[in-house]
Formats: structure tokens, sequence, C-alpha cells
């Protein structure tokens, strides 16, 4: 007969299996540091160009004639987007290759179908906000709905996800309070907070 130790580890073997087949377990740290390092650049290279000459009023709510400058930081942001994708979705298809499981599958198809239902909406906002020249409101709205996005994955997949959106909605509030400083409040949203977030799950379940 089985000891009372040898039903603890069946029912903990059996708990771990259908976890795994509830949640997408195959997220790195390492495309959150990357994509906080991503951020940070991207952050430099817009405050370097843009914002140390005040060549960016980007304290007001009323309309902004500056369209050239504000193409280019949107450019440079979706350049930033893109890399981040690309290299969330790099990471995960390595471990899972080497785990030998298969990256599309259920769990992985839930997390994407509630993360892209916030994400597009803010995606729409964002642009509609662009044509309207109000684009103070560009960089909180990303992080706002960045972190509902992850607040809203977070059920199929790791719990710190979670409080990694709360942070994200809480700096983008505050990025739409302090308007003036809504480049510094994005600048630790997608950069600091990604690569803190990224070292603590890489440390936690990658070492």
């Amino acid at each position: 007969m089985k000891t009372e130790q040898e039903y603890i580890n069946d029912l903990s073997e059996i708990r771990s299996m259908m976890e795994r087949s509830s949640k997408f377990l195959t997220l790195t740290g390492w495309p959150g540091i990357m994509a906080g390092i991503y951020a940070l650049i991207g952050a430099f290279i817009a405050y370097r160009s843009y914002y140390k000459n005040d060549q960016l009023v980007y304290n007001t709510l009323e309309r902004q004639e500056v369209p050239g400058i504000v193409n280019d930081i949107f450019l440079l942001a979706l350049v930033v987007l893109a890399l981040a994708i690309g290299t969330a979705i790099y990471f995960p298809y390595k471990k899972a290759l080497k785990n030998r499981e298969t990256l599309w599958n259920a769990s992985s198809k839930r997390l994407v179908i509630n993360m892209t239902i916030p994400l597009l909406t803010g995606g729409i906002l964002v642009l509609i906000i662009y044509t309207k020249g109000l684009y103070a409101l560009m960089a909180p709205l990303t992080l706002v709905f960045y972190g509902l996005s992850l607040l809203q994955g977070s059920k199929y997949t790791y719990e710190e996800v979670k409080y990694l959106g709360i942070s994200e909605i809480v700096l983008g509030l505050m990025a739409t309070y302090y308007l003036g400083y809504a480049l510094l409040f994005w600048t630790i949203g997608f950069g600091v907070m990604h690569i803190f977030y990224g070292i603590y799950m890489h440390l936690k379940y990658e070492k």
C-alpha cells in the first residue's frame, strides 16, 4: 500500500499536469528582459531627438500641430513593439522545442485571445487619439490597455503576470495625470518594469 507521502506526491503530480494543460507555462524571463531593453533604447532615442530640445510639448490635451515629430516617435514605438513581439515568440518557441511541447496549443490560444481583446481595443483607441491630435494621451493609454491585457491574460499563465499588469495600469493612470512626464512613466512601465519582471521570472522558473 502507498504511504501518505506517496499519495501527496501523486496529487502534486496530477495537479501539475492539470496546470500544464490549462495554463500557458512556456513563458521565459528573457522576453521580458529584452522587451525592457528595447523600450529603454527607444525612449532614449525619443528623448534625445525630440524631448530634450523642447521640440515636442507633451503636457497638454489641446491639439498639437507637430505631425512630423509625432510620426517619427510613432514609427519608433512600432519598431520597439515589433522587436518585443518577435522576442516574445522566439524564446517560448525555443523552450517548447527543448521540452518537446507544442507552442500553439489550447492554453496558448486562450492566452492570446484574452490578451488580444484589450490590446486591440487600446490600439484602435490610440489610433483615434492620434488622428485627433491628442498626442499627450497616447503613451498613458498604451500603458493602461497593456496592463489590462496582462491582467486578463494572467488567468491563463503565471500569476506574476497579474502584478505586472496592475503596475502598468497604475503607471498609465499616473502618466495621464502628469502628462508632462508621460515618457518617463512609459519608460518605467515598458522598460524598467519589464526588466525587473524578466529577471524575477528567470531566477524563479529557469534557474
